[in-house]
């Protein structure tokens, strides 16, 4: 009895072991997607994929001169059709699992993008930790067929390109799927997206045009692209960007310049900001007040100043503060007067202060935005002024 209980437990393990991973796919029947963009189409939509060459993932060497990507393309009624679809040019199946980027076309983007996100948001192999980006004046497909210098693959350098703007110039946001959804969701915030423009229209897409020491065509960061019911409505300028930055807390390193009180300019460094947007009702009447704290660096002089005095470093911290919150106040202005969306989450902020007040106005919120009065405050810090005291140019006049 003993014998057969033994035997019968060494085939049970037997059989775990050989049961293995039943829908495993090698690696050689799968095209790697690091970028994906969809398109209006007359009938659906046409979706383009960014396919790594297959060099490239085994050793991570160019193989002579082919390109590091190949872009295939399909027009369907459905995206998951699409995508199938694509098959019939590849010979492999396209795998979403390392996406990057996903583009969205501006033509899309103003019709409507909340029905194209469905199927990304529910496909299980598919990460949802990618950048979502607008083709600003173009199309999706013609973002992802444009060859990238330095970094060989196009989707890597959108993603990197838009990570290291957030961080170290703060006119760019990398929103991802998540993040993209849940501002859909919310009732008191409206979605906003990074936009990237083709300089150079199709001359980035020859391989030619990365062998030039300074390539005629490549992608930009231009702005935020400002949404409102799923639909785009605008962009906003770089200024107006690094404004949005501020008010949602999102800036972590900038660069801004000032005016000296005696003429010339100055360049200061930010290398630390918090923003509290709090919100209130007076009267029946929203209010905002926004809170900014940053701490600043000079970075750049081009006039006399002493910087040994405190009262010209005084005299500084109340420049950046003047020029922190026209930046605010002018980007509020815009997006009220120009989109009347709320991509500050300012419907947000009266909600957590007074929900009994929002209740009643949350049915008319986009009628009520515009003209929601916001208070700006904003205090500076400058903590160094660099290797050197003053100029050598002040030294040289003496």
């Amino acid at each position: 009895m003993i014998r057969k209980l033994s035997a019968l437990i060494s085939v049970l393990l037997l059989l775990v072991l050989l049961t293995g991973c039943w829908s495993r796919r090698e690696l050689n029947e799968l095209g790697i997607a690091v970028g994906i963009g969809v398109d209006k189409a007359d009938k659906g939509y046409r979706v383009t994929v960014q396919i790594v060459s297959p060099g490239e993932i085994v050793s991570g060497k160019s193989s002579g001169n082919r390109t590091p990507v190949t872009v295939y393309e399909a027009t369907a009624e459905t995206i998951f059709e699409a995508i199938r679809k694509i098959t019939t040019k590849s010979s492999r199946e396209v795998y979403l699992a390392h996406l990057r980027v996903l583009i969205i076309g501006e033509q899309l983007a103003r019709e409507g993008m909340e029905k194209a996100l469905d199927h990304f948001s529910r496909d299980h192999e598919v990460r949802t930790d990618y950048f979502v980006i607008v083709a600003k004046d173009t199309t999706a497909s013609n973002v992802l067929k444009v060859l990238t210098p330095i970094e060989k693959i196009p989707a890597n350098n959108l993603y990197l390109s838009l990570n290291s703007s957030e961080k170290l110039w703060a006119p760019t946001a990398t929103i991802t799927l998540d993040e993209l959804i849940s501002d859909f969701v919310s009732e008191g915030k409206s979605p906003v997206l990074s936009a990237v423009s083709v300089i150079g229209g199709k001359a980035g897409h020859s391989q030619k045009n990365i062998e030039n020491i300074s390539p005629t065509g490549y992608l930009k960061y231009s702005g935020l692209a400002v949404l409102q019911g799923g639909k785009l409505v605008g962009y906003l300028n770089e200024k107006e960007s690094k404004g949005y930055s501020y008010i949602t807390d999102r800036v972590q390193n900038t660069v801004g310049l000032a005016s000296c009180p005696n003429g010339g300019k100055l360049a200061l460094e930010v290398i630390s900001s918090k923003t509290k947007v709090k919100g209130k009702v007076v009267n029946d009447q929203p209010q905002i007040q926004i809170e900014v704290k940053t701490e600043e660096n000079v970075g750049e002089v081009e006039c006399e100043l002493d910087l040994t005095k405190r009262e010209t470093i005084a005299e500084l911290e109340q420049l950046a503060n003047q020029k922190v919150a026209s930046i605010i106040k002018t980007t509020v202005k815009k997006v009220q007067n120009d989109y009347k969306s709320d991509i500050f989450g300012f419907g947000e902020a009266i909600h957590r202060a007074d929900p009994a007040a929002w209740r009643q106005l949350k049915e008319n919120w986009h009628e009520v935005f515009p003209k929601v009065d916001v208070i700006v405050n904003v205090h500076t810090e400058i903590r160094r002024i660099g290797t050197v005291a003053n100029s050598f140019q002040n030294e040289r006049k003496e």
